[in-house]
């Protein structure tokens, strides 16, 4: 029993590495997967579990990013320190309306949207949004090239799309990534610019979540073996993070997130069908 456990703690981890980064929502494909891969575990515990393995995914980007967000780092003159004092600042400009707008809502749309058909919903329009954007943009040439292009209302604008992301199946990497798009950020700066996002984020989302848990039910109700099962799924999803990170980064170089669209399209559709007969 306890290696079935293992397998399905690693495939989940895999899961969450690929899907945190990619615009396809991570949080629709782990609730998916849970119907699937349900590990013989408490509620309480599942709970804590998906949110400590987003812990792996997000360390990734602070691995692969270190000297571009580092200000201190030693090889950057003062004029770098600066853009990149600015870039924090512009990040954290972005993330206030989730900070605070999304901690207020969380629980509620926890109890009420967490359900496949909102998913699947939430897959299928967003992906018709992804593909509909990257028509335009073939005769429309973003203006945002760089950080140092980007304003401080445009990056509140972002964080305010961001807010989207509350509602499972939108994607939070998606709907940054989207937002920042319509708002004639190029893709590069919009991919960027949504990693740089999630550190403070999930972090924070993290930090709250494990300290209900902590408050509700304490950290010596934790096994061993769950210990385990936290530490393998985080180390699991950093790894694969790490990778699907540089993979869409250099995808993105040569091509757009049309494909990307018709996933979250097809991917929709299969889940309003399993579940529309299953269910």
């Amino acid at each position: 029993m306890q290696f079935i456990e293992i397998l399905k703690t690693i495939v989940l981890g895999i899961i969450q590495g690929i899907t945190e980064w990619l615009p396809i929502s991570s949080t629709g494909h782990m609730i998916l997967a849970d119907t699937f891969l349900q590990l013989n575990q408490p509620k309480d515990f599942m709970d804590m579990f998906f949110v400590v393995i987003q812990l792996g995914s997000i360390l990734a980007v602070v691995v692969l990013y270190f000297n571009k967000l580092n200000p201190f780092a030693p090889s950057k003159s003062r004029a770098e320190r600066y853009s990149t004092f600015q870039l924090w600042a512009k990040v954290l400009v972005a993330v206030l309306p989730v900070g605070v707008i999304g901690l207020l809502v969380d629980d509620w749309v926890t109890e009420h949207f967490y359900t496949p058909v909102v998913i699947a919903i939430a897959l299928i329009f967003y992906g018709i949004l992804f593909i509909l954007l990257e028509r335009r943009n073939r005769t429309a040439k973003p203006r945002i090239r760089s950080f140092e292009q980007l304003s401080w209302r445009t990056a509140l604008c972002i964080g305010f799309l961001q807010l989207l992301a509350i509602i499972p199946g939108t994607s939070r990497s998606g709907s940054t990534i989207l937002g920042a798009m319509l708002l004639s950020c190029s893709r590069f700066v919009a991919t960027e610019f949504s990693f740089f996002m999630a550190v403070p984020v999930m972090f924070g989302a993290s930090g709250y979540k494990i300290l209900k848990f902590v408050l509700k039910t304490g950290l010596a109700s934790i096994t061993g073996f769950q210990w385990g099962l936290l530490l393998l799924g985080s180390v699991v999803s950093f790894v694969v993070s790490l990778f699907a990170i540089k993979f869409l980064m250099n995808y993105i170089r040569k091509h757009d997130f049309t494909a990307f669209g018709w996933y979250r399209i097809v991917l929709g559709a299969i889940v309003l069908l399993y579940f529309g007969i299953f269910a």
